[in-house]
């Protein structure tokens, strides 16, 4: 099986979100699992190409509706994976950043998609390579489902199937109509986009001519056939249900391991974590210029400062929490400017409790993961979200809402005979409630630390590879094939 799966961004090359990280790692547990899988994503400029040994691979003339253009196409190969990077003046190629504005990031990803159909037929001809699944993620590849279709009129592209992942669906690509000229997309439309009106909406076309739609957690692939969380794709949504899978987001575990972490103090696994993981807490304290005490619980949060990350219900939870309480807290991130501003203030307020961190550190989020005892993720909506994963890895058991992800990757806390839980989860989208919750957990912290390393333990032990997930995605891509032949 060949799977070109086709992104605006992958780590390690060019991240901005989650979206990212899974194109870093599905595709590695994907081969593993006996398929040929391969990415494209843009050339940006600001790809280091010797850090990575890019080199590149071809040249082609691309004919389209406006004209001529020459395009490079670059390779590398990162964890066992072909990457295939994609540059054309003037859209990609001398960039320093993944994305800009709607009026210059909505015509150039309309243009990657047609550079992804010439490119692979160009992989075709020169390397006798051809994908037998397009798999695109989110709106900035959604036109190809639609491009893959127009032209199965040749035998070449007829059994190619697609597959769309929607990672986030509130990120749609709208108002996309005037920029569609250019890929024929006007010239027809399939009865379910004019039905719904999404004529312009590139997120709804995709999910309108896939053959196959996913979602990154089984909770998220149900909230978002109602209109609080799929917004005005709700009904299309709603109208695919039969082929709309939730497929669970994994961590490359080989990265995100405390047993082998470089940039940790002190390395530990689900045997060892009891003594070993308070060295890393009293470094994190350290360089937090917090008083370094074993007996004070950490809170962490590493995260975008977004109102959907939840920190408007974090924020006045912790300065009554900070008021009252004996309790630490780290924060790292940036966003809002707004969230920023009021994180910093909090911070100033309580100088000997609170450090906020308002930048991007890699490996102080590591220190964080590894340090804190508790760690908030109190998103309004969360697809799936990584952190949660990625701290109880760590052994930091996450306190989170009750949505998407959170909900199908934390199992609350059961303080009676069943002794069960990897975390704590609140419901209502209200400080007061994550306040209770944040109470409740710091009483189990102190009155029942027993419970509590059993907690960190089970947390540790979960299995969050891409094992289980790669095998779904394959799943559905023969599903998709299938179709396609049938």
């Amino acid at each position: 099986m060949k799977v070109l799966i086709a992104s605006a961004e992958a780590v390690p090359f060019a991240k901005v979100g989650g979206l990212a990280d899974v194109v870093g790692s599905l595709p590695a547990a994907l081969r593993q699992a006996g398929v040929d899988a391969r990415v494209i994503i843009p050339g940006y400029g600001l790809i280091q190409h010797f850090k990575y040994h890019i080199s590149r691979l071809f040249t082609f003339q691309f004919n389209h509706r406006k004209g001529n253009s020459t395009v490079e196409v670059y390779t590398c190969v990162h964890d066992g994976v072909p990457v295939y990077f994609v540059q054309c003046w003037p859209y990609f190629g001398q960039e320093n950043s993944v994305y800009a504005d709607w009026h210059w990031d909505m015509p150039r990803f309309v243009f990657f998609n047609q550079l992804i159909m010439a490119t692979a037929w160009e992989l075709r001809l020169r390397l006798g390579w051809f994908p037998d699944v397009f798999h695109v993620n989110d709106w900035h590849t959604a036109l190809l489902p639609f491009l893959l279709a127009d032209s199965r009129w040749k035998e070449e592209w007829r059994h190619v199937a697609s597959v769309l992942t929607i990672h986030n669906i509130a990120y749609q690509g709208n108002s996309a109509a005037r920029f569609l000229w250019e890929a024929a997309v006007a010239a027809r439309l399939h009865p379910l986009i004019q039905w719904h009106n999404l004529g312009d909406n590139l997120l709804g076309i995709a999910i309108a001519y896939s053959d196959m739609v996913s979602t990154v957690s089984p909770r998220y692939a149900t909230e978002i056939q109602y209109p609080y969380a799929g917004y005005e794709l709700a009904g299309i949504i709603r109208d695919r249900a039969a082929d709309l899978r939730g497929i669970l987001n994994g961590i490359d575990t080989t990265v995100w391991n405390p047993e082998t972490d470089p940039h940790i103090i002190s390395r530990y696994n689900a045997a060892s974590f009891e003594e070993q993981r308070i060295i890393n807490k009293r470094h994190l304290q350290a360089f937090a210029r917090l008083p370094v005490r074993d007996d004070v619980p950490v809170i962490g949060i590493v995260s975008r400062l977004t109102r959907q990350k939840g920190l408007d219900l974090a924020i006045p939870a912790l300065w009554q929490l900070l008021a009252d309480t004996d309790v630490q807290f780290v924060v790292l991130g940036t966003g809002d400017s707004d969230l920023e501003g009021e994180l910093a203030w909090l911070a100033q307020n309580f100088p000997s409790k609170a450090r906020a961190f308002l930048q991007f550190d890699a490996a102080l989020s590591q220190h964080i993961y590894a340090g804190c005892d508790i760690f908030l993720m109190p998103s309004h909506f969360e697809p799936c979200g990584i952190g949660q994963m990625i701290a109880m890895r760590y052994g930091a058991l996450p306190l989170v809402r009750e949505t998407g992800g959170l909900a199908d990757t934390v199992t609350n806390y059961d303080d009676g005979d069943a002794d069960a839980g990897t975390g704590f989860m609140f419901q209502w989208e209200d400080s007061s409630a994550l306040l209770a919750t944040l109470r409740w957990a710091l009483s189990t912290y102190y009155q029942r630390p027993k419970a509590w390393r059993r907690m960190q333990r089970r947390a540790m032990e979960l299995d969050l590879s891409w094992t289980k997930s790669a095998q779904e995605y394959i799943n559905l891509y023969q599903t998709a094939i299938d179709k396609r032949r049938d």
